[in-house]
């Protein structure tokens, strides 16, 4: 399989006012395949979110190389790592971030309003992608309408809109019960297994870790065990 996410040596400081740092990485390296499901596991305070947030292209080390495929994110400007994040990676958060009195569908398309490649078939793609995960019947529902396992549908149709490579998913679980958690999660294994879709996704719950290839153990900023 070949690497796809590779991280050398990356470190994460953050500075409190009074010059005051805060390591949130401290040597990280790691390679995640094409294609691959990953699940990143820890306590608060661990680095997996930081580690989420450079992977997304919302930050860039402070030391140490993060690549997607060939491409380096801390050689590129803001406006390059901000089409990376429109047009190859897309965002699952626990709180669904929908739009509130807004129909499943708007929610959906907003990310083709980002994309001009997208948008020239931006409906059908819209409806295509609703349609995927099971909400083909609610799509003209506002999201403050339908169940909270329903908005997490929506928030997964979004993510999927563009086509991306890569899905980030973090506690996609956190806001959900058992059972639609499992289906959630049913989603996200199908989207991998059937597009070949990366997914990288952040949890505390064994019980979610294990629907991925892999999971990645982080503490105090660092890897301590892969399973």
């Amino acid at each position: 399989m070949s690497s796809f996410i590779r991280a050398e040596n990356v470190h994460k400081t953050y500075y409190l006012d009074g010059g005051v740092e805060v390591p949130a990485l401290r040597g990280v390296s790691l390679e995640i395949g094409k294609g691959e499901f990953v699940a990143i596991m820890g306590p608060s305070g661990s680095g997996k979110s930081t580690f989420m947030n450079l992977v997304g292209c919302l930050d860039i080390p402070t030391k140490g190389k993060l690549f997607m495929e060939d491409t380096e994110f801390s050689l590129l400007t803001q406006n390059q790592l901000a089409t990376i994040r429109n047009k190859k990676i897309g965002f699952v958060f626990q709180n669904f971030n929908l739009l509130p009195r807004t129909s499943a569908l708007e929610n959906v398309e907003l990310p083709l309003l980002y994309n001009k490649s997208a948008a020239r078939n931006g409906h059908g793609r819209a409806v295509e992608t609703l349609a995927q995960v099971g909400l083909a019947h609610k799509i003209h529902n506002l999201s403050n309408q339908l169940s909270g396992g329903e908005q997490q549908r929506v928030a997964i149709a979004r993510a999927l809109v563009n086509n991306p490579l890569l899905i980030l998913a973090d506690e996609p679980t956190g806001n959900l019960d058992t059972q639609t958690s499992k289906e959630i999660m049913d989603i996200l294994l199908y989207l991998n297994k059937t597009y070949t879709i990366t997914i990288i996704l952040v949890t505390h719950e064994a019980v979610v870790a294990h629907y991925a290839g892999r999971q990645v153990f982080f503490r105090d900023g660092k890897i301590i065990n892969e399973s």
